[in-house]
């Protein structure tokens, strides 16, 4: 955290790019929000997870940005002084393995390009899982359930959360569209 905070001039406001659950669940204040997009990499359901939303016997997969393309999400703007404690938090949430890798990436927005801190996908991680279907996908999300809950309800909350901020993604919508068919206690995503 010390190396990429060292990016930071120490008395700017921080800009957060989120891409997947930091859309719906965010868990620190910030005091704007502005939709964004990175080029040079895709929202992609790439990374086991043994723990949050799986377990090592029945994985469940969580978003990383991966390789290639353009995500749109959401920037978030931390006041300067708020960035030393908002970053614990946010390194220990984003941060527990080895995962990812942060990176200080343009992202450009409505009112204009700015710099924020990106979380990419670790390609050397051993949870790195590339290049899945749509057809691969839906059963490893159906059969996931960790320490935080159904994996089934990430990818949904994901998907609604996007579609609620305009963000348009086809394939977390057909994704989200299978794995609430076939379970009734489900809404199906729009």
């Amino acid at each position: 955290m010390d190396h990429t905070l060292s990016h930071w001039d120490g008395h700017s406001d921080l800009w957060v790019f989120g891409y997947g659950s930091l859309i719906w669940r965010p868990e620190f204040d910030h005091v704007e929000s502005r939709l964004g997009r990175i080029h040079g990499y895709h929202r992609a359901l790439c990374l086991w997870s043994r723990v949050n939303r799986g377990t090592p016997e029945a994985p469940g997969l969580v978003f990383g940005l991966d390789m290639g393309g353009s995500c749109q999400g959401r920037a978030y703007r931390i006041a300067a002084g708020q960035v030393p404690p908002i970053m614990d938090a946010l390194w220990w949430r984003e941060m527990p393995t080895g995962a990812y890798i942060p990176r200080w990436l343009s992202c450009q927005t409505p009112q204009g390009p700015l710099q924020a801190l990106v979380f990419t996908m670790n390609r050397a991680d051993d949870g790195y899982v590339p290049g899945l279907s749509v057809d691969q996908i839906v059963p490893i999300v159906r059969q996931g359930h960790g320490r935080y809950g159904p994996c089934t309800e990430y990818v949904l909350q994901t998907a609604r959360a996007l579609e609620a901020a305009g963000i348009h993604d086809r394939k977390l919508r057909a994704i989200a569209r299978a794995v609430a068919a076939g379970h009734p206690s489900t809404e199906h995503p729009r």
